[in-house]
């Protein structure tokens, strides 16, 4: 039950940082792409709650990294999460996830060296 937390936890904060940098990454994206207009100017929509999805992805982080690495996992001898290469495992996603995340959350700040 602990690892499908954490996994939730995770899942969540990934969601929120996607939300977060929506508004920027999109745009970034399609003008990499060799798409242009007038018509991306609209795709800030989501600016205004920027705020909201970095503190959503930053709890979201902490709930994970909480009952990754600070709570004692309680599981029945036998079952996967008993097992320390899972929680290792977990930790290595995490990090992954983690690092994924934050650049994520970074690109509206660093999209004007690639622009």
């Amino acid at each position: 039950m602990s690892s499908f937390n954490a996994n939730a936890s995770l899942f969540a904060g990934a969601l929120a940082a996607i939300g977060a940098s929506l508004c920027c990454v999109g745009p970034l994206v399609l003008l990499m792409l060799g798409i242009g207009g007038a018509w991306i100017a609209h795709l800030t929509a989501l600016e205004p709650l920027r705020p909201w999805f970095i503190a959503a992805t930053l709890m979201f982080l902490g709930l994970a990294f909480h009952r990754l690495f600070l709570r004692q996992q309680v599981c029945v001898p036998g079952a996967p999460c008993a097992q320390p290469m899972v929680l290792r495992r977990q930790r290595w996603i995490f990090a992954i996830v983690t690092f994924a995340l934050l650049v994520l959350l970074l690109v509206p700040w660093l999209a004007p060296f690639f622009l």
